[in-house]
C-alpha cells in the first residue's frame, strides 16, 4: 500500500517511520520525501499483515500525521 503522510512542525524529528515500522511489525519504503524546518511530506509504501497496516496507519492518525491512501490493493495483495 501506498500511503502520502505529511508532517508537522512538532513531529518532523520524531522517528516516526522506524517507529511504524518497528511497532506494527511493517516494512516500510520511502518513495519520495521533503522535509523543511516548518513542514515535512513523504510517499511510503508500507507492506506487511493488513491490521498491521490499518493499526499502523490509526497511529499515525493519533500522533497528528495526516494520512492519505494514494491507492487501492487489488484481491491478490497488489498495488
Amino acid at each position: 500500500m501506498h500511503i502520502k503522510c505529511l508532517f508537522p512542525d512538532d513531529l518532523i524529528r520524531r522517528p516516526i517511520i522506524y517507529d511504524l515500522a518497528t511497532r506494527f511489525t511493517l516494512v516500510s519504503n520511502i518513495k519520495q520525501a521533503q522535509v523543511t524546518s516548518e513542514i515535512g511530506w513523504v510517499i511510503l509504501e508500507i507492506t506487511g499483515e493488513e491490521y498491521e497496516v490499518s493499526n499502523g496507519i490509526e497511529w499515525l492518525k493519533q500522533l497528528g500525521v495526516t494520512v492519505e491512501a494514494l491507492e487501492k490493493e487489488d484481491g491478490n495483495g497488489k498495488s
